[in-house]
C-alpha cells in the first residue's frame, strides 16, 4: 500500500508565515475550503509517569499563540496522563490534502472561566453527558452508562447544567509546531517552527528550520 505523494507544489521557507499561528489558520483554513471531514479532529499523544504513550483522537476546540486547546475529562486517562506528566503532541492528520501539523509542547489547564464560556456552548446532551460518563474507568455493561445519563437528566431537570468539577480544557502549549507537506519520492517538505527564547511578547521568540524528509 504506497501512494506516491504528487499533488502540491514545494513548502518553501520563504512563503510561510514568520510565525506558527498564521501558518497554522492558513492550513487550517485549506482544510475547511477542501471539505475535510472534521478538520479539527487532532490525535493527542500523552504518556503516564512510567512513560508509557497513549494516543486518541480528540476535537481541538481552540488555538491562539498560547497553544492548543481540547477540553476533557480530567479523571480520564488522557486528562490524568497530562496533569500528572505535562507534556504532550498533537497530529492534525490531513492526508486527503498530503499535509500534516505535528506540535509538541507543554500541558496547562485552562482557566475556569474559559472552562465554563466553551461548556455553555455545548449542546445540552453533552452537557449531561459529562456527567453521566467515568471516562477511561471499566463498566460491567453499556446500562450503567445509559441509567447514570438518566439520573443526571433528572437531576438537571428544568435548569441549567454547568461543568463539572473534573472537566476542563487542557492547553498544549507548543515548544515546535511542524508542518509536512507530500512531495514525491518520499522527498517531503518539513518545516519545523521551534521556540528559542522568550520574548516581550506572549508568543516568544521562533525559528522555521528546515527537516530532512
Amino acid at each position: 500500500m504506497r501512494k506516491d505523494y504528487t499533488g502540491r507544489g514545494p513548502l518553501l521557507e520563504a512563503e510561510v508565515a514568520a510565525e506558527w499561528p498564521a501558518q497554522f489558520a492558513r492550513w487550517f483554513a485549506d482544510a475547511d475550503e477542501f471539505g475535510l471531514p472534521e478538520a479539527n479532529a487532532m490525535i493527542v499523544a500523552t504518556a503516564d509517569p512510567a512513560a508509557r504513550p497513549s494516543a486518541r483522537t480528540v476535537l481541538l476546540k481552540a488555538y491562539d499563540v498560547r497553544g492548543f486547546v481540547f477540553f476533557t475529562n480530567y479523571t480520564s486517562r488522557k486528562g490524568a496522563e497530562a496533569l500528572a506528566n505535562p507534556y504532550a503532541s498533537l497530529v492534525f492528520p490531513w492526508f486527503a490534502m498530503q499535509r500534516q501539523v505535528i506540535v509538541a509542547g507543554a500541558v496547562e489547564q485552562v482557566s475556569r472561566a474559559e472552562t465554563q464560556e466553551y461548556f455553555a456552548s455545548r449542546p445540552r446532551g453533552s452537557q449531561l453527558g459529562a456527567w453521566a460518563s467515568p471516562q477511561s474507568q471499566v463498566v460491567p455493561g453499556r446500562a450503567v452508562v445509559d441509567d447514570a445519563y438518566a439520573a443526571v437528566e433528572e437531576r438537571f431537570e428544568g435548569r441549567e447544567v454547568p461543568p463539572p468539577p473534573h472537566w476542563g480544557g487542557l492547553r498544549v502549549v507548543p515548544d515546535t509546531v511542524e508542518f509536512w507537506q507530500g512531495r514525491t519520492s518520499r522527498l517531503h517538505d518539513r518545516l519545523r517552527y521551534r521556540r528559542v527564547a522568550q520574548s516581550r511578547t506572549e508568543n516568544g521568540v521562533w525559528v522555521v528550520e528546515r527537516l530532512a524528509p
